[in-house]
């Protein structure tokens, strides 16, 4: 891949780091075998990274997002968030799943709320919180309305501040916007990425999409399956024009070409070269 279109993260782009994955594999029994799930991944996700992981199906994408929420524990290798091991679920990683799960029963304030009351925290400081992440998505206006009487993508919307309110250091994506209509996909995207700028998270966000990728990712890690590698990490220079949007970055020729090329790698028609 060419300079102007992507760049291998090296020493320069590092900074604090929030996560690293270090020699992780991830082993699954099957049958009387063993399924390699995962093999040897080294990954780091800085502060204030938006990353885009995307592969083939089945080259362990959701493993290694249940690995970095703390849902499975690797079979080797370890985990670190900001340096310390971590290796179950906290509020301090947030996950986003393709379907929103709000509560049917609470109004959309109070599913925004609810970890902040499991977590104790004084009404007054909850009723800041809530308030502000439901502005961040642009909810505060539905905010007494049950989960029924929201479109879809109000409803990730919805779960996308929930998980912001218990405040995260990291949170996960696991293609949240899979199950809603092609409109409401795109709408939702450019509202993802306006979230992200306006909070201090950083976000892996994870899709088979490489449109969405070069869109929303400041950085496209691009796995491999038989058994789950890491075979890119490539820098996105798309991200750095100002008000990128789907028009403008589709008029430009070398978009094509760096999505021609990234999704080479994935289905294996372009190789890596040293």
């Amino acid at each position: 891949m060419s300079k102007s279109i992507g760049n291998i993260i090296n020493d320069t782009d590092l900074k604090n780091i929030k996560m690293s994955l270090k020699n992780v594999s991830v082993d699954f029994k099957q049958g009387k075998g063993v399924f390699h799930a995962l093999d040897n991944i080294n990954l780091d996700i800085y502060e204030k990274d938006f990353v885009c992981l995307v592969g083939p199906s089945g080259c362990g994408k959701t493993t290694m997002l249940n690995i970095m929420a703390g849902y499975t524990k690797p079979s080797s290798g370890s985990v670190l968030l900001e340096g310390k091991p971590f290796d179950h679920p906290s509020a301090e990683v947030g996950v986003v799943f393709q379907q929103a799960n709000l509560f049917p029963w609470l109004s959309v304030y109070k599913n925004v709320e609810f970890g902040l009351k499991q977590q104790k925290i004084p009404a007054g400081e909850r009723k800041d919180i809530v308030e502000h992440y439901l502005n961040i998505v642009n909810l505060y206006d539905a905010k007494d309305k049950l989960p029924y009487q929201l479109s879809g993508g109000m409803s990730q919307r919805a779960a996308i501040a929930r998980t912001l309110a218990a405040q995260p250091k990291f949170v996960l994506l696991d293609e949240p916007f899979s199950a809603l209509d092609a409109l409401t996909r795109e709408m939702m995207q450019i509202h993802i990425r306006q979230i992200w700028e306006q909070t201090d998270c950083s976000f892996l966000f994870i899709t088979h999409d490489m449109d969405k990728a070069l869109l929303l990712g400041n950085r496209i890690v691009v796995m491999q399956a038989d058994p789950g590698r890491i075979l890119l990490d490539y820098h996105n220079a798309f991200r750095e024009q100002p008000s990128l949007n789907y028009k403008n970055l589709r008029q430009q020729n070398d978009y094509w070409k760096a999505r021609d090329e990234l999704i080479g790698y994935i289905s294996g028609d372009v190789k890596k070269t040293a």
